[in-house]
Protein backbone atom coordinates (compact mmCIF):
# COMPACT_ATOMS: atom_id res chain seq x y z
CA UNK A 1 0.00 0.00 0.00
CA UNK A 2 1.46 3.78 -0.39
CA UNK A 3 1.82 5.61 2.28
CA UNK A 4 -0.62 8.52 2.89
CA UNK A 5 0.94 12.21 2.44
CA UNK A 6 -2.08 14.38 3.38
CA UNK A 7 -0.54 15.82 6.53
CA UNK A 8 3.36 17.24 6.22
CA UNK A 9 4.53 17.86 9.89
CA UNK A 10 7.52 19.92 10.41
CA UNK A 11 9.07 17.00 12.42
CA UNK A 12 7.44 13.48 11.69
CA UNK A 13 7.10 11.08 13.53
CA UNK A 14 9.42 7.87 13.43
CA UNK A 15 8.18 5.44 15.86
CA UNK A 16 5.17 3.28 16.94
CA UNK A 17 3.59 1.49 19.49
CA UNK A 18 1.97 -2.19 20.02
CA UNK A 19 0.23 -2.87 23.15
CA UNK A 20 -2.38 -5.69 23.66
CA UNK A 21 -4.10 -7.87 25.86
CA UNK A 22 -2.50 -11.53 26.64
CA UNK A 23 -5.09 -13.71 24.91
CA UNK A 24 -7.00 -17.08 24.74
CA UNK A 25 -8.66 -17.91 22.53
CA UNK A 26 -11.00 -21.23 21.76
CA UNK A 27 -13.73 -23.77 22.53
CA UNK A 28 -13.77 -23.86 26.81
CA UNK A 29 -11.41 -21.24 27.00
CA UNK A 30 -13.86 -19.50 29.94
CA UNK A 31 -13.57 -22.80 31.79
CA UNK A 32 -9.92 -22.05 32.29
CA UNK A 33 -10.25 -18.89 34.01
CA UNK A 34 -10.19 -19.81 37.59
CA UNK A 35 -6.80 -21.24 36.99
CA UNK A 36 -5.70 -17.87 35.55
CA UNK A 37 -6.56 -16.00 38.32
CA UNK A 38 -5.37 -18.41 40.66
CA UNK A 39 -1.60 -17.75 39.42
CA UNK A 40 -1.95 -13.89 40.38
CA UNK A 41 -2.97 -14.62 43.77
CA UNK A 42 -6.90 -13.09 43.65
CA UNK A 43 -8.91 -14.60 46.35
CA UNK A 44 -12.02 -12.27 45.97
CA UNK A 45 -13.29 -11.19 42.36
CA UNK A 46 -16.27 -9.57 40.94
CA UNK A 47 -17.44 -10.92 37.73
CA UNK A 48 -19.47 -8.13 35.85
CA UNK A 49 -22.23 -8.53 33.23
CA UNK A 50 -25.71 -7.72 32.52
CA UNK A 51 -29.43 -8.99 33.01
CA UNK A 52 -29.44 -10.67 29.74
CA UNK A 53 -25.91 -12.91 29.73
CA UNK A 54 -27.03 -13.78 33.41
CA UNK A 55 -30.05 -15.39 32.29
CA UNK A 56 -28.07 -17.08 29.73
CA UNK A 57 -26.15 -18.54 33.09
CA UNK A 58 -22.65 -18.48 31.57
CA UNK A 59 -21.10 -15.58 34.25
CA UNK A 60 -22.66 -18.23 36.89
CA UNK A 61 -20.95 -20.81 34.71
CA UNK A 62 -18.12 -18.63 34.85
CA UNK A 63 -18.22 -18.16 38.73
CA UNK A 64 -18.09 -21.56 39.36
CA UNK A 65 -15.36 -22.56 37.69
CA UNK A 66 -13.48 -19.60 39.23
CA UNK A 67 -14.43 -21.33 43.31
CA UNK A 68 -13.12 -24.36 42.19
CA UNK A 69 -9.79 -22.66 42.71
CA UNK A 70 -10.88 -21.28 46.54
CA UNK A 71 -11.17 -17.69 44.84
CA UNK A 72 -14.73 -16.17 46.15
CA UNK A 73 -16.64 -14.72 42.16
CA UNK A 74 -19.38 -12.59 43.14
CA UNK A 75 -21.66 -11.44 39.97
CA UNK A 76 -22.90 -8.31 39.34
CA UNK A 77 -25.38 -8.16 36.64
CA UNK A 78 -26.80 -4.53 36.73
CA UNK A 79 -24.91 -3.73 33.59
CA UNK A 80 -26.53 -1.59 31.34
CA UNK A 81 -26.92 -2.23 27.35
CA UNK A 82 -25.06 0.68 25.68
CA UNK A 83 -23.52 1.92 29.25
CA UNK A 84 -24.01 5.38 30.90
CA UNK A 85 -23.06 7.87 33.23
CA UNK A 86 -25.53 6.79 35.77
CA UNK A 87 -25.26 3.14 34.78
CA UNK A 88 -21.46 3.44 35.39
CA UNK A 89 -21.62 5.46 38.69
CA UNK A 90 -24.13 2.59 39.95
CA UNK A 91 -22.20 -0.24 38.89
CA UNK A 92 -19.36 2.00 40.49
CA UNK A 93 -20.94 2.42 44.06
CA UNK A 94 -21.52 -1.26 44.24
CA UNK A 95 -18.30 -2.23 43.35
CA UNK A 96 -16.70 -0.09 46.03
CA UNK A 97 -19.43 -0.59 48.47
CA UNK A 98 -19.00 -4.33 48.07
CA UNK A 99 -14.54 -4.23 48.10
CA UNK A 100 -12.09 -4.67 48.22
CA UNK A 101 -11.29 -6.74 44.89
CA UNK A 102 -8.29 -8.80 43.98
CA UNK A 103 -9.59 -8.51 39.77
CA UNK A 104 -12.32 -8.23 38.12
CA UNK A 105 -14.02 -10.55 35.22
CA UNK A 106 -16.09 -9.15 32.69
CA UNK A 107 -18.66 -11.57 30.78
CA UNK A 108 -20.62 -10.06 28.08
CA UNK A 109 -20.65 -8.04 25.01
CA UNK A 110 -18.75 -4.08 24.90
CA UNK A 111 -20.96 -3.30 27.29
CA UNK A 112 -19.89 -5.58 30.47
CA UNK A 113 -16.70 -5.23 29.19
CA UNK A 114 -16.41 -1.14 29.14
CA UNK A 115 -18.29 -0.97 32.65
CA UNK A 116 -15.76 -3.63 34.38
CA UNK A 117 -13.31 -1.13 33.28
CA UNK A 118 -14.99 1.49 34.90
CA UNK A 119 -15.13 -0.28 38.07
CA UNK A 120 -11.85 -1.02 37.85
CA UNK A 121 -10.34 2.60 37.12
CA UNK A 122 -12.83 4.31 39.93
CA UNK A 123 -12.02 1.39 42.68
CA UNK A 124 -8.46 1.89 42.18
CA UNK A 125 -8.20 5.38 41.23
CA UNK A 126 -9.63 8.37 43.51
CA UNK A 127 -12.23 11.03 42.08
CA UNK A 128 -15.42 10.52 40.17
CA UNK A 129 -16.06 9.26 36.72
CA UNK A 130 -16.65 12.47 35.23
CA UNK A 131 -12.95 13.45 36.00
CA UNK A 132 -11.97 10.64 33.70
CA UNK A 133 -13.98 10.96 30.74
CA UNK A 134 -12.13 12.41 27.53
CA UNK A 135 -12.15 16.19 27.37
CA UNK A 136 -14.44 18.22 26.30
CA UNK A 137 -16.82 16.28 27.46
CA UNK A 138 -15.21 15.53 31.13
CA UNK A 139 -11.84 16.40 32.37
CA UNK A 140 -9.61 14.17 30.84
CA UNK A 141 -7.69 13.19 33.93
CA UNK A 142 -4.75 10.58 34.10
CA UNK A 143 -5.27 7.35 36.58
CA UNK A 144 -1.88 7.75 38.85
CA UNK A 145 -2.54 4.22 40.43
CA UNK A 146 -2.50 1.26 38.31
CA UNK A 147 -5.31 -0.94 38.16
CA UNK A 148 -6.42 -4.36 39.51
CA UNK A 149 -6.20 -7.44 36.83
CA UNK A 150 -9.19 -7.17 34.37
CA UNK A 151 -10.48 -10.38 32.36
CA UNK A 152 -12.49 -9.44 29.77
CA UNK A 153 -15.12 -12.43 28.38
CA UNK A 154 -16.83 -11.37 25.05
CA UNK A 155 -19.80 -13.05 24.89
CA UNK A 156 -20.56 -10.88 21.47
CA UNK A 157 -18.51 -10.94 18.45
CA UNK A 158 -18.16 -7.13 17.51
CA UNK A 159 -16.73 -4.75 20.08
CA UNK A 160 -13.07 -5.67 20.56
CA UNK A 161 -13.23 -3.88 24.00
CA UNK A 162 -11.56 -6.94 25.31
CA UNK A 163 -8.29 -5.35 23.74
CA UNK A 164 -8.90 -1.91 23.67
CA UNK A 165 -8.13 0.98 25.96
CA UNK A 166 -11.47 2.65 25.73
CA UNK A 167 -14.93 2.57 27.92
CA UNK A 168 -17.41 4.09 25.99
CA UNK A 169 -20.58 6.08 27.65
CA UNK A 170 -23.23 7.97 26.84
CA UNK A 171 -23.92 11.16 28.99
CA UNK A 172 -26.83 11.60 29.53
CA UNK A 173 -27.92 15.13 30.39
CA UNK A 174 -25.54 16.14 27.10
CA UNK A 175 -27.26 13.27 24.83
CA UNK A 176 -23.78 12.31 23.71
CA UNK A 177 -22.07 9.55 23.51
CA UNK A 178 -18.08 9.98 24.55
CA UNK A 179 -15.54 7.78 26.29
CA UNK A 180 -12.52 7.38 28.68
CA UNK A 181 -8.99 6.18 27.29
CA UNK A 182 -6.17 5.62 28.96
CA UNK A 183 -3.89 2.31 28.47
CA UNK A 184 -4.18 1.18 31.93
CA UNK A 185 -7.61 0.54 31.12
CA UNK A 186 -6.64 -2.21 28.51
CA UNK A 187 -7.81 -5.66 29.88
CA UNK A 188 -5.10 -7.85 31.09
CA UNK A 189 -6.39 -11.19 29.33
CA UNK A 190 -8.84 -11.72 26.85
CA UNK A 191 -10.40 -15.06 26.86
CA UNK A 192 -12.23 -15.51 23.84
CA UNK A 193 -14.40 -18.53 23.51
CA UNK A 194 -16.33 -18.58 20.33
CA UNK A 195 -19.10 -20.93 21.91
CA UNK A 196 -20.38 -18.18 24.26
CA UNK A 197 -21.39 -16.77 20.81
CA UNK A 198 -23.52 -19.49 19.57
CA UNK A 199 -26.73 -17.84 21.22
CA UNK A 200 -25.88 -14.09 20.14
CA UNK A 201 -29.56 -13.26 17.66
CA UNK A 202 -28.95 -12.13 14.71
CA UNK A 203 -29.74 -8.62 14.89
CA UNK A 204 -27.30 -8.17 17.54
CA UNK A 205 -24.93 -10.43 15.65
CA UNK A 206 -25.25 -7.88 12.27
CA UNK A 207 -25.05 -4.66 14.49
CA UNK A 208 -21.84 -6.01 16.28
CA UNK A 209 -20.22 -7.34 12.78
CA UNK A 210 -20.18 -3.71 11.49
CA UNK A 211 -18.09 -2.85 14.56
CA UNK A 212 -16.05 -5.28 13.56
CA UNK A 213 -15.80 -4.24 9.91
CA UNK A 214 -15.80 -0.43 10.85
CA UNK A 215 -12.59 -1.02 13.33
CA UNK A 216 -10.77 -3.06 10.67
CA UNK A 217 -11.57 -0.18 7.50
CA UNK A 218 -11.25 2.93 10.11
CA UNK A 219 -7.69 1.37 11.26
CA UNK A 220 -6.40 0.72 7.86
CA UNK A 221 -7.47 4.26 6.82
CA UNK A 222 -6.45 5.93 10.12
CA UNK A 223 -3.79 8.93 9.92
CA UNK A 224 -0.39 7.15 9.53
CA UNK A 225 1.87 7.56 12.94
CA UNK A 226 4.33 8.95 10.73
CA UNK A 227 2.24 12.03 10.11
CA UNK A 228 1.57 13.21 13.21
CA UNK A 229 4.49 15.83 14.77
CA UNK A 230 7.17 14.00 16.78
CA UNK A 231 5.75 12.75 20.39
CA UNK A 232 8.19 12.92 23.11
CA UNK A 233 8.40 9.84 25.11
CA UNK A 234 5.47 10.91 28.07
CA UNK A 235 3.58 12.72 25.27
CA UNK A 236 2.63 8.97 23.54
CA UNK A 237 -0.79 7.76 23.58
CA UNK A 238 -2.56 4.10 22.73
CA UNK A 239 -3.49 5.33 19.73
CA UNK A 240 -0.81 6.20 17.25
CA UNK A 241 -2.06 6.06 13.71
CA UNK A 242 -2.06 3.21 10.97
CA UNK A 243 1.51 1.31 10.86
CA UNK A 244 2.36 -1.95 9.55
CA UNK A 245 1.73 -4.01 12.80
CA UNK A 246 -1.97 -2.79 13.18
CA UNK A 247 -2.88 -2.57 9.12
CA UNK A 248 -2.20 -6.82 9.46
CA UNK A 249 -4.37 -7.08 12.06
CA UNK A 250 -6.97 -4.75 10.10
CA UNK A 251 -6.72 -7.01 6.75
CA UNK A 252 -7.12 -10.30 8.35
CA UNK A 253 -10.08 -9.10 10.01
CA UNK A 254 -11.42 -8.27 7.07
CA UNK A 255 -10.36 -11.60 5.48
CA UNK A 256 -12.07 -13.55 8.04
CA UNK A 257 -15.29 -11.18 7.68
CA UNK A 258 -15.53 -11.58 3.87
CA UNK A 259 -16.49 -14.97 4.29
CA UNK A 260 -18.37 -14.91 7.83
CA UNK A 261 -20.10 -12.50 8.39
CA UNK A 262 -23.69 -12.71 5.87
CA UNK A 263 -23.31 -16.86 7.78
CA UNK A 264 -23.46 -16.20 11.17
CA UNK A 265 -26.08 -13.76 10.70
CA UNK A 266 -28.23 -15.82 8.43
CA UNK A 267 -27.69 -19.10 10.51
CA UNK A 268 -26.95 -18.55 14.16
CA UNK A 269 -25.83 -22.41 14.27
CA UNK A 270 -23.14 -21.98 11.89
CA UNK A 271 -20.39 -22.71 14.75
CA UNK A 272 -17.49 -22.31 11.99
CA UNK A 273 -18.77 -18.73 10.73
CA UNK A 274 -19.41 -17.80 14.65
CA UNK A 275 -15.57 -18.73 15.34
CA UNK A 276 -14.33 -16.57 12.38
CA UNK A 277 -16.15 -13.39 13.73
CA UNK A 278 -15.03 -13.65 17.33
CA UNK A 279 -11.26 -14.10 15.80
CA UNK A 280 -12.28 -11.59 13.53
CA UNK A 281 -13.36 -9.35 16.29
CA UNK A 282 -10.32 -10.11 18.34
CA UNK A 283 -7.87 -9.15 15.34
CA UNK A 284 -10.02 -5.80 14.34
CA UNK A 285 -9.49 -5.00 17.75
CA UNK A 286 -5.75 -5.45 17.98
CA UNK A 287 -5.72 -3.20 15.16
CA UNK A 288 -8.08 -0.41 15.89
CA UNK A 289 -6.28 -0.82 19.64
CA UNK A 290 -3.38 1.03 18.53
CA UNK A 291 -4.32 3.07 15.23
CA UNK A 292 -7.70 4.40 16.34
CA UNK A 293 -10.90 5.00 14.50
CA UNK A 294 -12.39 7.78 12.73
CA UNK A 295 -15.10 9.65 11.28
CA UNK A 296 -17.85 6.77 11.26
CA UNK A 297 -17.03 6.03 14.94
CA UNK A 298 -17.05 9.84 15.56
CA UNK A 299 -20.50 10.48 14.04
CA UNK A 300 -21.98 7.09 15.85
CA UNK A 301 -21.77 8.82 19.31
CA UNK A 302 -24.27 11.52 18.76
CA UNK A 303 -26.65 8.87 16.09
CA UNK A 304 -26.72 6.67 19.57
CA UNK A 305 -26.81 9.59 21.97
CA UNK A 306 -29.52 11.64 20.11
CA UNK A 307 -31.92 8.63 19.43
CA UNK A 308 -35.75 9.66 19.42
CA UNK A 309 -37.85 6.25 19.17
CA UNK A 310 -36.02 3.66 17.56
CA UNK A 311 -35.14 0.84 18.83
CA UNK A 312 -33.08 -1.64 17.30
CA UNK A 313 -34.44 -5.40 16.38
CA UNK A 314 -33.36 -8.35 19.11
CA UNK A 315 -32.24 -5.91 21.74
CA UNK A 316 -33.21 -5.93 25.45
CA UNK A 317 -36.65 -4.18 25.52
CA UNK A 318 -37.01 -0.77 27.18
CA UNK A 319 -35.59 3.04 26.44
CA UNK A 320 -35.37 3.84 22.22
CA UNK A 321 -31.38 2.60 21.25
CA UNK A 322 -29.23 2.69 18.45
CA UNK A 323 -27.13 0.01 18.73
CA UNK A 324 -23.21 1.15 18.52
CA UNK A 325 -22.07 -1.15 15.79
CA UNK A 326 -25.22 -0.09 13.81
CA UNK A 327 -24.61 3.62 14.35
CA UNK A 328 -20.95 3.27 13.29
CA UNK A 329 -21.98 1.65 10.03
CA UNK A 330 -24.69 3.96 9.14
CA UNK A 331 -22.37 6.99 7.92
CA UNK A 332 -19.38 4.59 7.24
CA UNK A 333 -20.59 4.50 3.19
CA UNK A 334 -20.34 8.01 2.99
CA UNK A 335 -17.14 8.47 5.23
CA UNK A 336 -15.02 6.51 3.25
CA UNK A 337 -15.85 8.27 0.13
CA UNK A 338 -14.95 11.43 1.87
CA UNK A 339 -11.78 9.81 2.57
CA UNK A 340 -11.09 8.31 -0.47
CA UNK A 341 -8.56 10.65 -1.95
CA UNK A 342 -6.20 10.10 1.04
CA UNK A 343 -5.38 6.70 0.21
CA UNK A 344 -7.16 5.62 -2.87
CA UNK A 345 -5.28 2.05 -2.56
CA UNK A 346 -6.07 1.47 0.72
CA UNK A 347 -9.46 1.85 0.23
CA UNK A 348 -9.37 -0.03 -2.76
CA UNK A 349 -7.52 -3.13 -1.11
CA UNK A 350 -10.03 -3.01 1.68
CA UNK A 351 -12.94 -3.59 -0.62
CA UNK A 352 -11.80 -6.24 -2.38
CA UNK A 353 -10.98 -7.62 0.59
CA UNK A 354 -13.84 -7.47 2.01
CA UNK A 355 -16.23 -8.47 -1.14
CA UNK A 356 -12.91 -10.64 -3.82
CA UNK A 357 -15.62 -10.95 -6.40
CA UNK A 358 -16.84 -7.18 -6.78
CA UNK A 359 -15.88 -5.79 -9.82
CA UNK A 360 -14.61 -2.22 -9.30
CA UNK A 361 -17.12 0.31 -10.36
CA UNK A 362 -15.89 2.84 -13.04
CA UNK A 363 -16.30 5.80 -10.26
CA UNK A 364 -13.54 3.98 -7.56
CA UNK A 365 -14.57 6.18 -4.71
CA UNK A 366 -18.10 4.17 -4.72
CA UNK A 367 -16.36 0.75 -4.70
CA UNK A 368 -16.02 0.60 -0.75
CA UNK A 369 -19.15 2.43 0.07
CA UNK A 370 -20.89 -0.20 -2.24
CA UNK A 371 -19.69 -3.06 -1.03
CA UNK A 372 -20.89 -1.76 2.10
CA UNK A 373 -24.09 -0.92 1.31
CA UNK A 374 -25.04 -4.04 -0.55
CA UNK A 375 -24.00 -5.80 3.23
CA UNK A 376 -25.54 -3.84 4.97
CA UNK A 377 -28.83 -4.39 2.95
CA UNK A 378 -28.36 -8.16 3.20
CA UNK A 379 -28.10 -7.91 6.75
CA UNK A 380 -30.51 -6.46 7.67
CA UNK A 381 -28.88 -3.08 8.88
CA UNK A 382 -31.67 0.42 8.85
CA UNK A 383 -31.27 2.39 5.53
CA UNK A 384 -29.25 5.46 6.56
CA UNK A 385 -30.20 7.64 9.63
CA UNK A 386 -33.67 8.36 8.09
CA UNK A 387 -34.54 4.96 8.87
CA UNK A 388 -33.52 5.22 12.64
CA UNK A 389 -35.44 8.06 13.08
CA UNK A 390 -33.57 11.29 11.82
CA UNK A 391 -34.26 14.09 9.52
CA UNK A 392 -32.48 16.56 7.69
CA UNK A 393 -33.87 18.82 10.44
CA UNK A 394 -31.28 17.09 13.08
CA UNK A 395 -28.23 17.04 10.61
CA UNK A 396 -26.80 20.51 12.38
CA UNK A 397 -27.35 18.82 15.94
CA UNK A 398 -25.26 15.57 14.55
CA UNK A 399 -22.73 17.32 13.43
CA UNK A 400 -22.99 19.55 16.73
CA UNK A 401 -21.87 15.57 18.90
CA UNK A 402 -19.48 14.13 16.20
CA UNK A 403 -17.55 17.40 17.05
CA UNK A 404 -17.16 16.91 20.05
CA UNK A 405 -15.20 13.68 19.59
CA UNK A 406 -12.25 15.57 18.89
CA UNK A 407 -10.43 12.87 20.18
CA UNK A 408 -11.61 10.07 17.37
CA UNK A 409 -11.56 12.87 14.51
CA UNK A 410 -7.66 13.77 15.18
CA UNK A 411 -7.33 9.77 13.83
CA UNK A 412 -9.30 10.77 10.41
CA UNK A 413 -6.72 10.87 7.59
CA UNK A 414 -7.57 14.55 6.49
CA UNK A 415 -9.03 17.43 7.85
CA UNK A 416 -12.93 16.91 9.06
CA UNK A 417 -14.53 20.48 9.09
CA UNK A 418 -18.22 21.02 10.08
CA UNK A 419 -19.68 21.23 7.03
CA UNK A 420 -17.81 17.75 5.40
CA UNK A 421 -19.51 16.16 9.01
CA UNK A 422 -22.79 17.79 7.26
CA UNK A 423 -22.29 16.62 4.03
CA UNK A 424 -21.96 12.78 5.04
CA UNK A 425 -24.85 12.99 7.52
CA UNK A 426 -26.66 14.23 4.61
CA UNK A 427 -25.74 11.68 2.49
CA UNK A 428 -26.54 9.08 5.07
CA UNK A 429 -29.78 9.76 5.13
CA UNK A 430 -30.66 7.14 2.77
CA UNK A 431 -28.01 5.21 1.35
CA UNK A 432 -29.27 2.92 -1.04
Amino acid sequence: MESQSQFLPANPESVFTYGAPLLKYGRGAADEIGFDLSVTGAKRVLVVTDAGVAAAGIPQRVAERIKEFGIDAVVYDGVHVEPTDASLEHAIAYARDGGPWDAFIAVGGGSSIDTAKAINLLTTNPGELMDYVNAPVGRGNTPNQPLKPLVAVPTTTGTGAESTTICVLDVLDLKVKTGISHARLRPTLAVVDPMLTVSQPSGVTASAGMDILCHALESLTARPYMAYERKRPEQRVPYCGSNPISDMWAEKALMLMSTSFRRAVLDGDDEEARASMALAATFAGLGFGNAGVHIPHANAYPIAGRVKDFHAKDYPSGEPMVPHGMAVSLTAPEAFRFTFDTAPERHLRAASLLSPAADKPNDLSSFLPDVLTALMSDIGIPNGIAEVGYESSDVAGLVEGALMQQRVLAAAPCEVRDEDLASIFTRSLTLW
